[in-house]
């Protein structure tokens, strides 16, 4: 039931945002979707199917498993209900923007990550396009920040949702008010503020590693409000992968491995 939701909610938000890119794009598409879409849309099924085979719903099976053993911080602490649940939001999306950082830092995983950032556009097809070692990586580290925290299992699967959410909502290509756009940064991540972080340019790559809540990146210095190009004309994604017939869907699969 709590894969059903998850998946059901997260194709809901997908069809949305596709619908305001076609209606209302941010930048003009220099790769077109049939060279893209087949590519990242492949990943994403790869990955739920390897998921619903291996790892299934450990992260709210952990959560549950936690609270049942009184493992982890939250569940020696007698709080209210809704402390915990606020305590496992923040703490689970700043251990994922810490992880973000590491993904980079460390070139063992960015040779994983990097098929992440290898796309040529930027739209909401773009955050599913993960290796499948990465997200087995990524759930395992969850488990262990479960355990950590004591996480609340109903908190686990509203950050699930709203993780799948934010990341589909800040790398669509939909076009948004500038002075819209500045006052939603103070709290969350919108597609200007991520769009930067898929920039050629390494210094604005290591830039906005935040996926839903904004204020990690100010508070950890690591926040560039905007491009040294416009939005409209930055280059996205890395320098040595510029050919899309590089980036097939086996060649993506390989490439952490070359």
């Amino acid at each position: 039931m709590e894969a059903l939701i998850r998946l059901s909610t997260a194709l809901s938000l997908f069809i949305i945002m596709i619908g305001w890119e076609y209606l209302k794009p941010r930048r003009a598409l220099h790769f077109s979707r049939k060279q893209r879409w087949p590519i990242n849309l492949g990943l994403a099924a790869l990955n739920i199917l390897i998921v619903r085979i291996t790892l299934g719903s450990i992260a709210y099976l952990s959560a549950a498993n936690a609270a049942e053993s009184h493992y982890g911080l939250l569940n020696t602490l007698p709080l209210p209900s809704w402390v915990a649940v606020t305590s496992t939001l923040l703490f689970l999306d700043f251990a994922i923007y810490c992880q973000h950082i590491v993904a980079h830092k460390w070139p063992l995983l960015w040779r994983l990550h990097q098929v992440h950032h290898t796309d040529l556009e930027f739209d909401a097809t773009t955050a599913v396009r993960f290796h499948p070692l990465e997200i087995i990586i990524s759930m395992l580290y969850k488990v262990v920040c479960i355990y950590l925290i004591g996480a609340d299992p109903l908190a686990v699967i509203a950050f699930e949702i709203i993780l799948n959410g934010a990341a589909t909502f800040n790398h669509s290509n939909v076009n948004i008010p500038e002075t819209v756009d500045k006052k939603l940064r103070w709290f969350i991540v919108t597609p200007d503020m991520h769009r930067i972080h898929h920039s050629t340019i390494n210094s604005e790559t290591d830039s906005n590693y935040g996926f839903s809540i904004s204020c990690w990146d100010r508070l950890c210095k690591t926040y560039v409000a905007e491009p040294k190009a416009t939005q409209t004309t930055m280059d996205i994604g890395l320098k040595n992968y510029r050919q899309p017939g590089e980036l097939s869907f086996l060649n993506l699969l390989r490439l952490p491995f070359k």
